[in-house]
């Protein structure tokens, strides 16, 4: 059976690194992956699945936020990012935001961010190694604990701003030990987990490969139902 087609949105400085890890991770749990960049459209007709990676700093813009300490911004990439957020969850397309595809996920569905997190939280505590020092809590009967089980665990979170609204139709799936939201999900179907960490940089670490097989196996489950719905109209015509 050929592998679910996973769209990946990466930055336009650092995707040329990110984006194969990325596919790394897909084809190790069974999907495969497209890099859907800057200049392509914003319809998902032909793909089982969306991943929103990290990069940037969304623009407060779109949340009706103040331009603060926010200095790389990507306006053409958020403008088209929030257009295939908005597009997956209408159309029941499985997604995952990383980092900043988190925060994106929140912001498409009327939340807003804390543009300024480390002085919210402390900057003492922030970290800007790649490495797993992070230690992050996952809240108990929610998608991600189902995925990744409930036990604490070291994540790699280098992010500046993170969830302060909670999106309609969202939770909170896990928090490290400051308080700080590291993961969102939404509480019905279609599946959509955000995460403010790096899984992609841990495909060596069973949890986080969960989470990428987590997706892969939404996105299988769309690919057959779109298919046979499509099978139907066509015996009906």
């Amino acid at each position: 059976m050929s592998r679910p087609l996973i769209a990946i949105t990466t930055s336009s400085r650092t995707g040329w690194r990110v984006y194969p890890l990325i596919n790394l991770n897909l084809w190790i749990t069974g999907g495969r992956g497209v890099r859907w960049g800057v200049g392509r459209v914003s319809e998902l007709e032909h793909v089982d699945g969306l991943i929103i990676g990290g990069g940037d700093d969304i623009g407060p813009d779109l949340y009706g936020g103040k331009l603060g300490i926010s200095a790389k911004l990507d306006p053409e990439r958020d403008a088209l990012e929030r257009r295939l957020a908005e597009a997956a969850l209408e159309q029941n397309i499985p997604v995952l935001g990383i980092c900043r595809g988190s925060q994106m996920l929140n912001v498409a569905l009327g939340g807003t961010l804390d543009q300024d997190a480390w002085t919210t939280y402390g900057p003492d505590r922030k970290i800007t190694t790649i490495l797993p020092k992070r230690e992050v809590c996952v809240e108990s009967e929610t998608h991600l604990s189902l995925i990744s089980g409930e036990k604490p665990m070291k994540v790699n979170a280098l992010h500046t701003q993170a969830v302060d609204r909670l999106g309609q139709g969202l939770r909170i799936s896990a928090r490290d030990t400051g308080g700080m939201v590291q993961a969102i999900e939404r509480v019905q179907d279609p599946f959509a987990l955000g995460v403010q960490w790096h899984p992609e940089h841990l495909f060596y670490a069973h949890r986080q490969r969960a989470i990428f097989r987590a997706l892969v196996s939404a996105a299988h489950a769309y690919r057959t139902n779109r298919n046979q719905t499509r099978a139907m109209r066509r015996d009906l015509a």
